[in-house]
C-alpha cells in the first residue's frame, strides 16, 4: 500500500531549481531547533504572572517530541524514495544549504514537522497577547500549512504523512488541554507532567533509541526543575518555611532526588555516551526551567547577599 496522492511529480516538473532552496528555509519553521528556540525565548521572557502558561507551552512542546519519537518508530513507515531537485543541478555554493534544509533521514509517518508545528505554533496562539485570538490561530494555521507544504515539496514526506502529524497534534493538543482545565491552578505542573509521561511511554516502542532516552532525561530535568521553580515561588509569596509545609516538602524531596539522580546517572554512566547525555540534558532542562525563576526571585537575591561569602 502505498501513501502517495499521485501529484509530486507535476509539482516537480514546473517548480523552479531555487525553489528548492525556499522551501528548505520555510520547512526549517517547523525544525526541532527553530520551536526549541522559539518556545525557550517565551518562557525566559514571560512576566511571572503567566509563567505557568508559559511553562504548559515548554511542557507540551516536549511532549510532542517523544510523541513523535514513539509514533515512528510503532509505524516504521520509510520516507519516500524521491528528490524535488537533484543537488547535482544546484551551484556549488548552495550544497551545504541544500543538504541542511531540504533533506531528511528515519522514518516518514507521520511527519514531525506538521505534528510540532501544529503542537508549538497552536499553543502559543492560545498563550500569547498579539492581536486578536482569531488572528493568531489563523496565523499559527498558516505558518503549519506552509510547513507541511513544504515537506511534502521537498520530497520528504507523503501527504497522509503531514495530514496525519496534523492530525495526531490536535487530538493531543484537545486531550491536553482537557487535564489543564481540570487542575488550572498547577497548569505548569501538569504540562511537564505530561511531558515526562509521553517521553515514559515512548520509551517502550523506541526502546535504546537514543532520541527516546535522550528525551527522556530532559523531560525528567525538566520537570524536577519545576517543582523548584514553584517552591522558590510559594516561599515568594510568604507559604514556608518549607519544613511546615507537605507540598513544599514534597517539592523540595523530589525536585533534590530527582537532580541528585541525573547527576549520578551522569557521573556513573559517564562512558556510555547516551545515557550520560540523558542525565547531563536533565540536568539542564532542570536549570533552563528553574533559572528564570531564581533570577526574578527577592527571596533567593536577598539569600544570596547575605550568604557568608558575600560579607567577606
Amino acid at each position: 500500500m502505498t501513501r502517495g496522492i499521485g501529484w509530486f511529480d507535476s509539482f516537480r516538473a514546473v517548480a523552479p531549481d531555487w525553489s528548492v532552496v525556499l522551501l528548505g528555509l520555510v520547512t526549517q519553521l517547523g525544525d526541532v531547533w527553530f520551536l526549541g528556540f522559539l518556545v525557550g525565548v517565551v518562557y525566559w521572557a514571560a512576566v511571572p504572572d503567566r509563567r505557568d502558561e508559559a511553562a504548559t507551552v515548554l511542557g507540551v512542546t516536549l511532549a510532542g517530541l517523544s510523541l513523535i519519537t514513539g509514533l515512528k518508530e510503532v509505524f516504521a513507515l520509510s520516507r519516500p524514495d524521491r528528490v524535488l531537485v537533484a543537488v547535482e543541478t544546484l551551484p556549488e555554493t548552495v550544497h551545504p544549504l541544500y543538504r541542511a534544509t531540504a533533506t531528511a533521514t528515519g522514518y516518514g509517518f507521520p511527519s514531525g514537522h506538521a505534528l510540532m508545528s501544529t503542537v508549538v505554533y497552536l499553543s502559543l496562539a492560545e498563550y500569547l497577547s498579539i492581536g486578536t485570538r482569531r488572528q493568531r490561530y489563523l496565523g499559527a494555521a498558516g505558518i503549519v500549512t506552509a510547513v507541511s507544504f513544504s515537506r511534502v515539496a521537498l520530497g520528504v514526506h507523503y501527504l497522509v504523512d503531514v495530514v496525519a502529524g496534523v492530525v495526531v497534534a490536535l487530538v493531543f493538543l484537545l486531550l491536553a488541554a482537557g487535564l489543564f482545565d481540570r487542575y488550572p491552578d498547577r497548569r505548569g505542573t501538569v504540562g511537564f507532567a505530561l511531558a515526562l509521561g509521553v517521553a515514559v511511554l515512548s520509551l517502550v516502542p523506541a526502546r535504546t533509541d537514543p532520541d527516546a532516552v535522550l528525551l527522556f532525561g530532559t523531560s525528567l530535568g525538566a520537570f524536577a526543575g519545576w517543582q523548584l521553580a514553584v517552591l522558590v515561588r510559594d516561599l515568594e509569596a510568604g507559604n514556608g518555611p518549607i519544613r511546615t509545609s507537605r507540598p513544599l516538602i514534597a517539592r523540595a524531596t523530589v525536585a533534590t532526588l530527582v537532580v541528585v539522580g541525573l547527576a549520578a546517572v551522569t557521573l556513573s554512566y559517564w562512558a556510555v555516551p547516551v545515557i550520560a547525555g540523558s542525565g547531563l540534558l536533565g540536568l539542564a532542562a532542570a536549570a533552563f526551567v528553574t533559572a528564570p525563576v531564581l533570577y526574578r526571585s527577592d527571596h533567593v537575591g536577598e539569600l544570596v547577599r547575605e550568604s557568608p561569602t558575600r560579607s567577606q
